[in-house]
């Protein structure tokens, strides 16, 4: 630890967040890029090639030019995937009476006199067989 100050470790430490704050970029950049639909794919590829071969400067470049559109197709995914979870929790909250439910019906029947107990029977080994 001796040879090790703790001002080098500060500047290890900041190096080491800074590189990864830069792929977290840069990988957004790049996500950006391939799923915007605004674009063609000579445009996709010209940002890409730009990018790769400046990396600083074209991702400089791609925020300044285009950083409030990927805001906005940011937000827009979200949303898609909001709509899309909350449309799936619906259709499955709402996929029809349960097996319990059916069984309380059955006994109904079977109260009110309207099935024999074999009829009954047989519909709730099926119900419980489903």
């Amino acid at each position: 630890m001796d040879n090790y100050p703790l001002l080098n470790l500060f500047w290890t430490m900041l190096w080491f967040f800074l590189f990864i704050a830069w792929l977290w970029v840069l990988f957004s950049v790049f996500a950006d890029i391939v799923r915007s639909k605004d674009l063609s794919g000579w445009a996709k590829a010209l940002w890409a090639l730009l990018i790769m071969i400046v990396p600083l400067l074209g991702v400089l470049i791609y925020i300044i030019a285009r950083g409030t559109g990927m805001t906005e197709r940011g937000f827009q995914i979200h949303q898609q995937r909001e709509e899309a979870f909350r449309s799936y929790v619906r259709d499955a909250a709402s996929t029809g009476p349960s097996t319990a439910d059916e069984l309380t019906k059955l006994a109904q029947l079977r109260d009110a006199n309207v099935i024999t107990n074999e009829e009954f029977d047989a519909q709730k080994a099926k119900l419980l067989a489903a």
